[in-house]
């Protein structure tokens, strides 16, 4: 849950079969994307072309590797229920693209499938500056604090991958759990940037406190107890 995994339930470590054990096509690219991140010092294991262990020879299952389309993980599967399937990253056309499937029938279907997938991914989305890093996307309201509102910022620079000449479809909101209540500490996650192209959503991303806001004193307080009992808290 810590790194947005809503749909999964994990029982054991290898991935082996089992009635408890489930995830999601969008869970497992979540996790590539974190594994990515956050230990770039492993993630060229992935793209090793083989390993021996235990005088035993294994290669790498992603044909893909060395199909001349960027691709340098993650990984292959297959089981009974799910059939075979792959979570691949590829950094074709500069930017990272992670594309996840399953259900195919073999081998050979699970590498031509991921092929057009990853292709198309590369060709038909556009990465579009949206905010610079610390630059304000939105506000949230603070209820009792000493500031009437809390910037929300990104982490780091915040870009968009659209559809390519998508951009006059596009529409945004932001979301959070209101009323939000001091103090609220500078780089808090308190909001999400939902975007979406004729009402679809296509990205989504978390939204931190681009300042901290203590309580506020008791006139303060008093006004916004005032506005939510009038208009309720917006």
């Amino acid at each position: 849950e810590d790194i947005g995994l809503t749909n999964s339930n994990f029982t054991n470590s290898t991935g082996l079969p089992d009635p408890l054990m489930r995830t999601t096509a969008r869970d497992l690219a979540l996790l590539g994307r974190y594994i990515i991140k956050t230990y770039p010092e492993f993630y060229p294991i992935f793209s090793e072309p083989d390993f021996e262990w235990n005088n035993i020879r294994q290669n790498n299952r992603n044909v893909l590797l060395d199909d001349g389309i960027g691709v340098d993980g993650l990984k292959t599967g297959h089981t009974e229920a799910a059939g075979y399937g792959i979570v691949i990253s590829t950094t074709e056309g500069g930017r990272r693209l992670i594309a996840v499937l399953h259900g195919l029938n073999s081998m050979r279907e699970r590498a031509e499938e991921a092929r057009k997938l990853i292709t198309w991914g590369s060709r038909a989305f556009e990465e579009v500056p949206a905010f610079a890093a610390n630059e304000a996307v939105g506000y949230a309201n603070v209820y009792g604090g000493d500031k009437p509102n809390v910037a929300l910022v990104g982490d780091g620079d915040l870009e968009l991958y659209l559809p390519r000449g998508g951009r006059r479809c596009l529409s945004a909101n932001i979301v959070y759990q209101a009323p939000i209540r001091p103090p609220v500490i500078e780089g808090d996650q308190i909001a999400e940037l939902r975007v979406y192209c004729n009402e679809q959503l296509i990205q989504s991303a978390p939204l931190y406190a681009g300042e901290t806001v203590e309580d506020g004193s008791i006139t303060s307080k008093a006004v916004d107890a005032l506005k939510e009992l009038a208009l309720g808290w917006l």
